[in-house]
């Protein structure tokens, strides 16, 4: 007996032993860490926006263990390289670069080896002067037989101390400014190589925030993980760590949402709800925005005629959809609700010369009659926003907390110079149009529109007042 557990003990060690000095065969990231991995393998840059302690920099870490060693998972899509690589990781400071892309791919002490490289192909780490304990260059052996190199670097040292490299992978942790950001560019270019950045963006709408948040390109790929992410923290320890937080630093920390231009247009603490099952006699609508040369969306809408309350129930969108694919989902909660549309439905298809709108009429979704407008007939974006911030700051306006793509989509929604920022809107606009026509809503039962009996006039052959 003794000897068995003497063995199971041994075995339980040698476990635990590879599991510290080999973490990366025992990487498993999250949904959004995934999405920002496999963004690498089509996004020459990636920025990875997250509120603090969800795991971003340990994404960073093992990316770049990955591309140092050569040794990727078998689910990976993401950037590959098939040969020895020469990277850079930095920080804000030299003190910064040691403490996290320093010791989360190394470990915290010596020796080292307990961080995303694996122990037995680190070949040599040799130390800055002037800062204890910091590493200056890590060689790293590549399983196709030769060495990488990745070089510690940090921001404060200026943008001098950064040229005539050229590099295959560059990791920024934390917001580099935006000479920094474009010195880094320039050493990946002449390689082909790549570039992601993670951090919690406190700094509001800098340069580089703007250069993912608003301009769209590409090579540029954008993943923001919130803490509802995160499925290490659990609810209570979330309801613990928000309110922990500054009220103006919340949206930052929790859920990486930058504090945006001249600031929020919407605030979401006032919005979310858990779903509930819906009382039948609550009129119902959809809106959608059509998908031209952006994604299609489609947002159903139930209103509490009595508290005046308006609840997003459900919100979908998908890029590259046809005309059939788009109608099939605008009548998937059922093919009688009512759908709001914008003016653009009015155009005609380039093909059959028909109205877009009556295109999604002859697929079998019940279009309004007319494109959405207020009951005055204006249409206006602002007014629009204006409705829908009045709804919201007096309690008349919800959404159900599984709406993710809504959420996504209401974080980043802000002004720039006063203007509403028209970008990463396809949900939000099609909410708007429905709430422009909520007097057009139906009550729905069993996925059809309750019919009202029409009134029968009767001939009376008596004078009912006894005149």
């Amino acid at each position: 007996m003794t000897a068995k557990l003497k063995e199971l003990n041994d075995t339980l060690g040698e476990l635990q032993r590879r599991k510290t000095e080999n973490a990366l065969d025992y990487y498993e990231p999250y949904p959004k860490q995934h999405e920002f991995h496999e963004q690498g393998g089509v996004k020459r840059e990636r920025l990875f926006a997250a509120g603090n302690q969800l795991g971003k920099t340990l994404s960073g870490s093992m990316e770049t263990a990955m591309h140092l060693t050569g040794l990727y998972p078998k689910w990976w899509k993401g950037k590959r390289f098939a040969a020895p690589i020469r990277a850079w990781a930095l920080g804000t400071t030299s003190e910064a670069t040691r403490d996290a892309p320093q010791r989360l791919l190394l470990g915290p002490t010596k020796p080292y080896g307990t961080g995303s490289i694996p122990k037995d192909l680190i070949v040599v780490v040799s130390s800055t002067r002037g800062i204890a304990d910091a590493a200056d260059t890590i060689q790293v052996r590549h399983k196709s037989g030769g060495v990488s190199t990745l070089t510690l670097k940090s921001y404060e040292r200026g943008r001098e101390k950064l040229q005539g490299e050229t590099l295959d992978w560059i990791w920024c942790d934390e917001e580099p400014p935006q000479d920094i950001y474009s010195e880094c560019l320039a050493r990946i270019s002449a390689r082909k190589g790549s570039i992601i950045v993670t951090f919690t963006p406190l700094k509001g709408l800098s340069e580089v925030v703007r250069r993912f948040f608003e301009e769209e390109h590409a090579d540029r790929g954008l993943v923001r993980m919130t803490i509802d992410d995160a499925p290490h923290i659990s609810a209570k320890e979330r309801e613990q760590i928000i309110s922990a937080y500054l009220p103006h630093e919340r949206e930052a920390r929790t859920l990486g949402i930058p504090m945006l231009g001249e600031g929020r247009v919407f605030a979401e603490e006032l919005i979310r709800e858990p779903a509930f099952k819906l009382p039948e006699h609550w009129p119902r609508l959809v809106g959608c925005d059509f998908g031209f040369d952006h994604p299609a969306a489609a947002v159903w809408l139930a209103w509490d005629r009595d508290a005046d309350c308006v609840y997003v129930t459900d919100a979908q969108k998908t890029s590259g959809l046809t005309i059939a694919v788009h109608a099939a989902m605008l009548r998937s909660k059922g093919p009688d609700i009512p759908c709001a549309w914008p003016h653009d439905g009015l155009q005609h298809d380039k093909t059959s010369g028909t109205p877009i709108a009556d295109l999604y009429r002859q697929h079998g979704v019940a279009m309004m009659k007319d494109r959405a407008t207020f009951l005055d007939g204006g249409n206006s974006v602002e007014a629009g926003v204006a409705d829908l911030r009045d709804r919201m700051m007096t309690g008349r306006f919800k959404v159900f907390d599984h709406c993710s793509e809504w959420f996504e989509e209401f974080r980043q929604y802000h002004r720039k110079d006063g203007r509403i920022v028209k970008a990463h809107d396809d949900l939000l606009d099609a909410t708007r149009y429905g709430v422009m026509m909520l007097r057009m809503a139906k009550e729905v039962r069993n996925g059809k529109i309750k019919r009202r009996r029409p009134r029968v006039a009767r001939d009376v052959d008596y004078d009912v007042f006894g005149v």
